[in-house]
């Protein structure tokens, strides 16, 4: 018998109307958008008053999710940067030579005097006055060396050591720069992704490309150079002991490194270059102001931070202890007295603005390396909107066409399928509502496609139907056995595609991903309106008519 129980009924009644009250939010699209910024501001601390007016734009009883434009359609900023992984090397080697300065210390009744030497960046050259002794320096240095952090990489060292005459050279190993550069790069994206993350955009694209390259593509910021200032800033802060303090800028002798004042013109710092801390070891850094109601910031260490910060501060109270920032002091305290815990401020001329950018710079950690920027791009709101229209465009002829089509050829059933298209559309948008993803011009593309797919099924149990009228068959009977006999064919055609579209997320990116988002949706939505939807408006059909003879 040609009939759908009741409670098949409720549930397909239930999903369809959760399909529609999902993608309601979208037809209101700038007053739930306000309405939701309105309520994050809210449950980031702001007064509500501030925003009763937002607040009023929407109905808290119904859903808020909207599906998130991407770059080509809200228009924003797109970056291609290439990291600089050869400055990570030579930091490594720089910050060595301590190490290095005291191992060769030990042997200096064997191997004479030791010198650093000038050498190219990521090569410690090292003079001795005693080159027949080489061997033995050689092999105090290996001792630093260390297995290297990689599986593909596991038993090579990270040192390279060599010689070349009365020189001893120090260079990371092949393994080691493969290692490091894999690990760079991986801090590079989380910190990118911290920073953009923490101006509060939406669905921002932060992925990897080759081996130093990394695309940023970030809707609705204002331009590219303001997505530049915002990531760009490497934000190295470093604490260094103080040498001297001096009017001019002057040569440092090996070791040491001349850095200006950033509050005070035309002073300049001696610093030791090996930092006692850095900024890597943070844990926190938070806006605030000092005991004189200036702003400032608050910041707190990791425990080995912590130690190390704690033990400098009381080995060397009375001296005076830099606070570097991008190669510049910004205060240079004298130690007063040991400071344990690993906390402190940061004080300086800034404003409040400065200090809350200055805290999330250093929260979100200082990059690895610097950038170059190869590509950028600044799309405009109203390429977007533009966009939006074609892609609207296209959605309206294909729909047109479809329903005229599909209401020629099989009459009153394709008016039934003609129905089922258009909640299979809202079904869609009610679902990249819901999982919050992110709808770019290919995402269109794949509604166009998704909307010529979904008739597809109908097509095919119309046409088993137009079969069993031919055999005369009763038309309950008919329209019964038609979805039977379609239902594997439409099964393993939707599978198949849906397998593609699965594997194109997974391997894809950027605009493949948002293609395959849509496609993979509409495939699931286009086969639960054609199998059920359409079904149940056939059955309710037929229930009231109780036609002799149907005509497919």
């Amino acid at each position: 018998m040609l009939q759908i129980e009741l409670w098949k009924r409720i549930i397909i009644y239930g999903l369809v109307l959760a399909g529609l009250l999902f993608a309601l939010p979208n037809a209101f699209y700038s007053r739930v958008e306000s309405y939701n910024d309105a309520n994050s501001a809210i449950e980031n601390g702001q007064d509500p008053d501030l925003f009763r007016d937002e607040q009023q734009l929407w109905f808290d009883y119904l859903p808020s999710s909207l599906v998130n434009l991407g770059l080509d359609l809200r228009g924003g900023a797109h970056l291609l940067a290439e990291v600089r992984t050869s400055d990570v090397h030579a930091q490594r080697i720089k910050s060595l030579w301590p190490n290095v300065r005291d191992v060769l210390r030990k042997k200096r009744s064997d191997i004479g005097t030791i010198r650093l030497q000038d050498s190219t960046p990521g090569v410690l050259r090292v003079k001795i006055s005693k080159p027949e002794a080489m061997q033995t320096a050689i092999e105090a240095v290996a001792a630093l060396s260390k297995p290297v952090v990689s599986l593909t990489q596991a038993g090579a060292e990270d040192l390279k050591i060599s010689s070349d005459g009365d020189f001893l050279l120090i260079s990371l190993s092949d393994a080691e720069v493969l290692a490091t550069d894999e690990r760079t790069m991986r801090q590079s994206l989380e910190i990118i992704r911290r920073r953009v993350d923490e101006v509060g955009t939406r669905e921002p694209t932060i992925q990897r490309q080759g081996l130093d390259r990394i695309l940023i593509q970030v809707p609705g910021i204002g331009s590219a150079t303001e997505l530049k200032e915002l990531i760009g800033t490497t934000a190295q802060l470093t604490f260094q002991a103080v040498i001297g303090k001096n009017s001019s800028s002057t040569t440092p002798s090996f070791g040491n490194e001349v850095l200006p004042s950033l509050d005070e013109e035309g002073v300049f710092y001696t610093l030791e270059s090996a930092a006692v801390v850095t900024g890597e070891q943070l844990v926190d850094a938070q806006p605030s102001f000092d005991q004189n109601g200036r702003p400032a910031v608050n910041f707190r260490f990791n425990p080995t931070g912590a130690r190390k910060f704690g033990d400098y501060t009381a080995e060397n109270i009375g001296s005076p202890f830099a606070i570097v920032l991008d190669k510049e002091v910004i205060s240079a305290p004298v130690i007063q007295s040991h400071i344990p815990g690993g906390s402190g401020i940061i004080t300086g001329n800034f404003n409040v603005e400065e200090s809350t950018n200055l805290a999330i710079l250093l929260r979100a950690g200082a990059l690895p390396a610097g950038l170059e920027f190869l590509e950028e791009r600044t799309i405009g709101p109203e390429l977007g909107a533009d966009s939006i229209k074609a892609g609207k465009m296209a959605c309206i002829v294909a729909f047109a066409a479809v329903l005229v089509f599909m209401f020629l050829s099989y009459g009153m059933f394709g008016l039934f399928a003609n129905v089922a298209l258009i909640v299979n559309v809202f079904l869609i948008f009610g679902l990249l509502s819901a999982i919050g993803a992110t709808l770019t011009l290919p995402g269109i593309a794949g509604i166009v496609l998704t909307i010529g797919m979904a008739v597809d099924a109908n097509v095919l149990i119309f046409e088993r139907i137009r079969e069993e009228i031919k055999l005369n068959k009763g038309p309950a009977r008919a329209i019964e056995l038609g979805y039977e006999k379609a239902l594997s064919a439409i099964i393993d055609a939707n599978i198949t595609t849906f397998i593609t579209a699965v594997i194109l997320f997974a391997i894809g990116s950027g605009p493949v991903r948002g293609f395959s988002v849509t496609l993979g949706l509409g495939i699931i939505t286009s086969v639960f309106t054609a199998i059920f939807v359409t079904r149940l408006l056939i059955v309710i059909w037929f229930e009231r008519r109780r036609p002799r003879k149907v005509e497919v």
